[in-house]
């Protein structure tokens, strides 16, 4: 890890440090809970590669959510996600990695801008279970058996992430959301894109993103309800992958792009159902093709 690498997780681990402590000195409160379920399965039905995620964000404020930005700090989410990275059966061509995550991340304004900034832990390897958690899963539904040889060693990190999200208006339902966001950790990444997002739903949500697809799900729902449509991509830059080390014959591809588009129904603010599915390029020069991902999601709060 190069100097300018710790400078930027130190730099990130001090601006979220005193929202941390805030959430212990003041009374905060449970703003919304999100969630996104993603599998190949309900993709184009393979078991390889980015194979299975899920994510479950818990987001707290002084007061609750009404569509505003609010400052740094004031709104701070914990996150925990799991994922499965397969080899295919047929080519190999990467290692398999079960991954656990935990970390906390601020949403808030700046100058007009939708930013977040976090760091999350990682652990990856056999420590995580979450090979032996697959294996019964697949023998309990009698699905063939996965593929989890080699396997990435145990090991833990860092990550930290930040983005910058505009929102342009279209018109009365639709608005454009172009990005820019760097992860640092497991994987070095740069990426730019953009999200359109069409109908009441999701206009006046806290958005989160997804960090295998990069579809959005709410953290905490806005007051909109109906149909909605979202459509998006973005492109990568790829510095370096923990996930595909070079040093054990690994060849990370130098850019990613992902192309996105889904519905989410919500029939009033407490409950919505969301699925999209989510194109993702080849990850590795071995790689024949990319795949397609599906996600899920079920919102409901009374």
């Amino acid at each position: 890890m190069n100097y300018t690498l710790h400078a930027l997780i130190l730099s990130a681990l001090t601006c979220a440090t005193p929202a941390l402590s805030q959430d212990l000195l003041q009374d905060r409160q449970g703003i919304g809970n999100g969630r996104l379920f993603t599998n190949d399965v309900i993709g184009d039905g393979s078991d390889r590669w980015r194979t299975g995620s899920y994510v479950y964000s818990h987001l707290r404020a002084p007061r609750p959510h009404d569509g505003a930005l609010q400052p740094f700090g004031d709104v701070l989410e914990y996150r925990l996600r799991a994922e499965i990275i397969a080899p295919d059966s047929g080519t190999r061509g990467r290692p398999y990695v079960g991954l656990l995550s935990a970390g906390a991340h601020t949403h808030f304004d700046l100058s007009g801008t939708d930013a977040s900034v976090g760091a999350d832990v990682v652990l990856v390897g056999p420590q995580t279970g979450m090979d032996d958690f697959q294996e019964f899963y697949h023998d309990t539904f009698g699905l063939q058996v996965p593929l989890n040889d080699p396997q990435l060693d145990d090991d833990v990190f860092l990550d930290v992430t930040g983005e910058l999200r505009r929102t342009y208006q279209l018109g009365d339902q639709a608005t454009i959301r172009p990005f820019v966001e760097a992860k640092l950790g497991t994987e070095d990444i740069a990426r730019i894109g953009a999200d359109l997002i069409v109908g009441r739903v999701g206009q006046d949500d806290l958005l989160v993103r997804d960090v295998v697809t990069g579809q959005l799900y709410p953290g905490a729902m806005g007051t909109g309800s109906g149909v909605g449509f979202v459509l998006g991509g973005d492109i990568a830059s790829v510095a370096g992958s923990n996930f595909l080390p070079e040093d054990e014959g690994y060849h990370a591809s130098d850019t990613r792009s992902r192309a996105r588009a889904g519905v989410n129904w919500q029939p009033h603010p407490g409950l919505s159902l969301f699925y999209g599915a989510t194109y993702l390029s080849r990850e590795f020069d071995e790689q024949p093709e990319g795949q397609v991902v599906g996600s899920v999601r079920l919102n409901f709060s009374f």
